[in-house]
């Protein structure tokens, strides 16, 4: 299973600039949310993406952020880890404090501040024993490894810490196939990681 497939709508980005929405449901009136914020659709591997072409961040924000509100409507088990879409009037751009690089059904995290390493250690993350990056405690299933990561994501744009979440994924045609869910199965857990609010 990919980390994508745990949500019932998740948001990333790929690595040459795409924002990417993935729904693992139906959910009533997506697909006219979605391609009323301007993302467009493609069948790829068994599953619809909704694809917003690189632009401006502020752009990618505000649309992702239109379609995100309209969502919640339906559901509130929807992740947030894109990078294209970080964006607030509040927080000049630069270069991340914080990137998180998924990979080999982990994550490593490196911090290029005190304050970020003080941050993910709140967190639970550890030194790695290179002693280039951090690791998150060991054991998390993956919808725990990825409530782990939302949650320092989001508190680190809560205290004005930029963040970049690395998925490995170059291009939309890297994106893993679906991976269909039983019927039977339930979604929008309490625990969930709850979805990153964006600031308007």
């Amino acid at each position: 299973m990919s980390l994508l497939d745990i949500p019932d709508v998740f948001i990333g980005s790929t690595d040459d600039g795409y924002t990417f929405v993935v729904l693992n449901r139906p959910i009533r009136d997506a697909d006219r949310l979605l391609t009323q914020a301007g993302f467009l659709t493609r069948e790829h591997l068994g599953r619809r993406l909704y694809l917003l072409p690189p632009g401006t961040a502020q752009d990618a924000h505000e649309r992702a952020g239109t379609a995100m509100y309209g969502l919640l409507a339906y559901t509130h088990d929807l992740i947030d880890l894109s990078w294209t879409t970080r964006w607030s009037p509040d927080h000049p751009a630069g270069e991340p404090d914080l990137h998180f690089h998924f990979g080999d059904g982990t994550v490593a995290v490196t911090a290029e501040t005190t304050t970020a390493r003080s941050l993910l250690a709140q967190h639970g993350f550890t030194p790695a024993r290179d002693g280039s990056s951090y690791l998150p405690p060991d054991g998390l299933g993956e919808r725990r490894l990825l409530g782990a990561v939302t949650a320092a994501e989001a508190h680190a744009y809560a205290h004005g810490l930029r963040a970049r979440v690395h998925l490995g994924i170059p291009t939309p045609a890297d994106i893993p196939a679906t991976v269909r869910r039983p019927a039977t199965a339930t979604t929008g857990s309490p625990t969930a990681p709850a979805a990153r609010r964006r600031t308007r």
